[in-house]
């Protein structure tokens, strides 16, 4: 059953970034029909700058890395910063959306990672 869970989780995870990280390069999801001026300014200057390039792009080969189970470790702690980030454009910038996108990616992230925490300790040891 964990194992289950954990394949399940991994590839949801994966296939949720491969989607929105492919959809910078070739626009096939929607606009949503109103976003916060805030929200909108910030994500305008992202693309306007094509600083979206960047993190679409890490989304897209993190969320290709689960899909096909290599390299997961790397993948968890580059989406892990992705993940920060997008909470903190819907805490700050748009909290109506902060559910249930942004909540189910972050338990995804949680429980892909709860197999990889011993690798991950590490990285929450004192240099």
């Amino acid at each position: 059953m964990k194992d289950a869970l954990y394949t399940i989780a991994r590839i949801l995870l994966g296939a949720t970034f491969v989607a929105f990280g492919l959809n910078d390069f070739v626009p096939f999801i929607p606009n949503p029909p109103s976003i916060p001026q805030y929200a909108g300014t910030f994500f305008g200057t992202m693309v306007q700058s094509h600083f979206s390039y960047f993190v679409f792009g890490v989304q897209l080969v993190a969320g290709v890395l689960l899909v096909i189970n290599r390299f997961v470790p790397l993948a968890l702690v580059l989406l892990a910063a992705v993940i920060a980030n997008i909470l903190a454009f819907h805490i700050t910038m748009w909290p109506a959306t902060i559910f249930p996108m942004p909540l189910i990616v972050t338990a995804l992230w949680f429980v892909v990672a709860w197999r990889y925490r011993a690798r991950l300790n590490p990285l929450l040891q004192p240099a």
